[in-house]
């Protein structure tokens, strides 16, 4: 399932805790693709807490806690870091990081907290959700068979990659326009990955936003830059991404477009795709701005003009995500839905 899509299903299951009707979701997809940032996301919408637990690194008694003495009997001290209404508050997010890289004994000791909501004389608060996240086992990490009676215990989900969804995200994060327009133009390599060939690195969502920290870094030393994106996305893909930068010399001027100055598209479609990521960026700068009509209106015009009109859709789509409604009150948004005819606009 695609991000957005599984965002609304982690959204509504989070709110389920308050009716008694949340159910344990499972995550599961290869590395870097997102799946803790999913997680992570859903707090901050709610402004919630997300306990995050990484079982790979735990031993069964990190959540059955230790036990002691009380008289006679054999009390357990419950771990700090399970949620606790009065210290975490009476909402948020247990979330099981990592769980198929945890030792069996680990996981046959989160069973009663996933399904039962009890470890013990612990109880999950119940405005608190589970969720969890893990690798396949043909993703090279280090992973088990998740056993039967786990497995029964979660709804499943796989994480499925999606562009359109990593570049709305990327626009909300700031990501390096330029990554985007190269990505919109390689969309295959959003994620590469080839256990058989087992590699260092390799692109994936969270290695571009670490290429989009190295163009930040070392765009200024160009012997260091090249080095730099390979060591984030892998060999291909930073020579590739190299190249893609250093051809944006040839760019036409922005500040024209936007001045709705007539300037020539470029005939090559790797800059037309740079020049459509470059456009939506201004357009996001310009949101709620006094000026935002008049920033909105020249790239309507641009996108009407270029050569491609599946490239002009692109780029007024990644608009609308953007920016919202808005542009659909500037005028000059009438003429380019003319012109685009038979063309669907995708949002």
């Amino acid at each position: 399932m695609r991000p957005s899509l599984l965002s609304s299903v982690l959204d509504k299951e989070f709110l389920a805790t308050l009716q008694g009707s949340h159910t344990p979701v499972m995550l599961w997809g290869a590395p870097g693709v997102g799946k803790s940032q999913l997680v992570a996301q859903v707090g901050l919408r709610h402004q919630v807490p997300v306990i995050d637990m990484r079982l790979s690194q735990m031993e069964p008694s990190d959540l059955r806690g230790i036990p002691f003495r009380e008289g006679n009997l054999v009390e357990w001290a419950i771990p700090a870091m399970l949620p606790d209404s009065r210290r975490h508050g009476a909402q948020g997010i247990l979330f099981l990081d990592e769980i198929t890289s945890a030792v069996p004994s680990v996981s046959a000791a989160a069973y009663q907290l996933i399904l039962d909501r009890r470890l013990g004389d612990y109880t999950v608060p119940e405005g608190w959700a589970i969720f969890a996240a893990g690798n396949r086992q043909g993703d090279r990490g280090v992973t088990y068979t998740m056993p039967a009676p786990l497995a029964n215990r979660f709804s499943h989900f796989e994480v499925e990659l999606n562009l359109d969804d990593w570049v709305a995200w990327a626009y909300q994060n700031q990501i390096d326009e330029r990554i985007i327009g190269f990505l919109r133009f390689r969309p295959e390599l959003l994620f590469k990955f080839d256990p058989a060939q087992n590699p260092v690195a390799f692109p994936t969502p969270r290695s571009w936003e670490f290429a989009h920290r190295a163009l930040q870094k070392f765009a200024d030393s160009p012997p260091l830059l090249l080095n730099t994106l390979q060591a984030c996305v892998g060999s291909a893909a930073g020579i590739e991404l190299k190249a893609f930068v250093d051809h944006l010399d040839q760019m036409p001027d922005l500040d024209a477009i936007l001045r709705g100055e007539t300037v020539k598209t470029p005939k090559e479609v790797d800059l037309q795709y740079a020049v459509a990521s470059a456009l939506v960026g201004r357009a996001i700068r310009a949101k709620a701005s006094p000026e935002a009509k008049q920033v909105y209106g020249p790239i309507l015009n641009y996108a009407k003009a270029l050569p491609l009109r599946e490239m002009g859709v692109m780029l007024v789509s990644d608009m609308l995500r953007a920016v919202g409604d808005p542009i659909f009150s500037v005028p000059e948004f009438a003429p380019w839905a003319e012109s685009i005819g038979d063309v669907i606009l995708y949002g």
